[in-house]
């Protein structure tokens, strides 16, 4: 998902970045053999349903039109495949997973011609693939026949058994063409992207775990980007090399991740930091120390450098009051002619959607395919489960008259917004109440899981149907629940801390006096690490 950030030659030697996060888990490094991969759908204004294209045979002659993703303007037709596959959010029915990254890269590399964008591939493959494999194979053929008109792009290709990042850049106006490469995650590894391009170095020998466009290198030396040895050939030291914004701004959110899970990587902290020009690069994956669950990616969405040089839960005056671990944008800003920035952590206020992609290879591929989904910042909802089968989607997430401008009470973003936005400001007062019932609810939804689907498995060898049907429901309910406590959420949010009081409570209700009235509120006026700077700030003014 595109993001522009800022325009500054100075820190950036492109005129915008980006800002989405994928994180990628192999089957070996998941507790239960899942492969999991994350997607955070960032942009500012960014309002997305939780899309879903049915399963269908086409006549021949059949056209598909394609619409960019990011603004909605039509670009033209291709030919529709003779049959696609259920897709609902960013996962289909084989449990394909598509997700991206946008990096940018050369500017001159984009061909505004091209036919199609970087959104409309990612359905495309999703409705054309039954493996990650496939997807990639659809992914690239489509590109190559009709032109790409989007800038450089990350993209995650996951399913039960692989998990695969591919990177793909035009070849500049009227080219219509593409040079790609992809490399296949290990199975014990992990890894991510987040808007800089990651592919380096990659073995051209090695044809299982590696896969390029034929011209890959050859169009680099065609352009003069490079004159080494093919095998020393790096992909983004040629095509997107790293800027400060490349390194801090985006693949620290990456270190970050690995950081969680792996010892050793202040190793490459320098890199993260993006100042040191001679720091260490970061390696594609890494071997977690142990073993991931879809929790400890959940948590991952939802990091703001906690525990890091980066750490945005300080107590510094950007947090304001009460300690807010999310910053304004643009990320930069200029004081007294000096350019300074933000962080930019993986949890970020303009997610428009998250989600937790679960893959299982021994189950039947409509059970085993799970999209753990929210409808705005990682960090301030509860992740519902989606199955890969089904074809309703939840009214919460696909609200009638909802959009980005038109609020509605029906509609988890509206209603998480809501919610998110009274506790952005009053963070360390509010969260611990928001992350009470988050927690609380995603624990009953991991405790239900088997005892769902063991009871969907039943069904499934019976009658197919009904087994989809039953898991169709059950994610509807879950997710119209999770709407209703968020609702009861909101209420008790601005009872509790109205005013920039606190409601005094006793087993669950507020406490009234002997009279009936609301007991007397508590005040707990500035934070002791604020109240220091207040008075560093405003000197003998307010001193008595």
């Amino acid at each position: 998902m595109k993001r522009n950030l800022l325009t500054t030659a100075l820190l950036m030697a492109a005129s915008a970045t980006f800002a989405c996060t994928n994180f990628i888990v192999g089957k070996q490094a998941s507790t239960d053999g899942s492969v999991l991969c994350t997607y955070n759908a960032d942009d500012y204004g960014l309002f997305i349903n939780l899309c879903h294209y049915p399963a269908a045979k086409h006549a021949k002659g059949e056209m598909r039109d394609i619409v960019d993703w990011d603004t909605q303007k039509y670009i033209g037709k291709i030919p529709e495949a003779p049959e696609t596959y259920n897709v609902i959010g960013n996962i289909n029915e084989y449990q394909v997973t598509v997700g991206e990254t946008t990096y940018g890269g050369r500017e001159e590399m984009v061909d505004p011609s091209g036919g199609i964008d970087y959104g409309s591939l990612i359905y495309l493959g999703l409705q054309r693939s039954k493996t990650a494999r496939e997807a990639i194979k659809v992914m690239t053929s489509l590109a190559e026949t009709y032109g790409y008109c989007s800038e450089g792009e990350t993209f995650t290709l996951c399913d039960p058994n692989e998990a695969w990042i591919m990177e793909m850049q035009g070849k500049g106006p009227g080219s219509k063409g593409v040079v790609w490469v992809a490399v296949r995650i290990p199975d014990n590894a992990i890894s991510g992207h987040a808007n800089q391009s990651r592919i380096g170095k990659f073995d051209m020998k090695d044809k299982f775990n590696v896969l390029y466009s034929k011209d890959v290198i050859k169009y680099a030396r065609k352009m003069g980007w490079y004159e080494g040895k093919d095998v020393d050939f790096n992909w983004k030291m040629t095509y997107a090399k790293p800027d400060f914004s490349g390194r801090r701004i985006c693949d620290a959110r990456v270190w970050s991740f690995f950081n969680r899970f792996v010892k050793g990587m202040d190793r490459y902290l320098p890199w993260a930091l993006g100042k040191d020009d001679n720091a260490e690069d970061m390696p594609l994956w890494v071997i977690p120390d142990h073993k991931l669950t879809v929790q400890d990616l959940e948590g991952a969405m939802r990091d703001h450098y906690e525990g890091t040089p980066m750490a945005i839960d300080s107590s510094d005056i950007g947090g304001g009051i009460w300690q807010m671990p999310y910053r304004p944008t643009p990320l930069y800003y200029e004081v007294d002619g000096k350019k300074y920035f933000n962080e930019r952590p993986t949890s970020t206020q303009q997610t428009g959607f998250s989600y937790v992609a679960q893959m299982r290879s021994w189950l039947p591929r409509q059970i085993g395919g799970v999209l753990w989904f929210g409808n705005d910042d990682g960090n301030m909802v509860a992740y519902t489960p989606i199955y890969c089968g089904n074809t309703v989607q939840p009214k919460c997430y696909n609200t009638p008259g909802a959009d980005a401008v038109t609020f509605s009470m029906d509609n988890a973003f509206w209603v998480c917004n809501w919610v998110s936005n009274m506790v952005y400001p009053r963070y360390s007062m509010l969260f611990p109440s928001l992350k009470s019932v988050r927690d609380s609810l995603e624990q009953s939804y991991f405790a239900r899981q088997k005892s769902v689907e063991d009871k969907a498995l039943a069904l499934y060898a019976d009658d197919q149907q009904a087994a989809l049907k039953y898991l169709n429901d059950y994610s509807n309910e879950t997710a119209q629940n999770m709407l209703s406590r968020w609702k009861q959420l909101a209420t008790y949010l601005i009872v509790k801390y109205n005013d920039m009081v606190i409601k005094p409570e006793e087993n669950g209700h507020f406490k009234r006096t002997p009279e009936g009235i609301g007991e007397r509120p508590i005040r707990p006026g500035y934070p002791d690490s604020f109240r220091k700077k207040l008075v560093n700030e405003a000197g003998a003014r307010y001193a008595q």
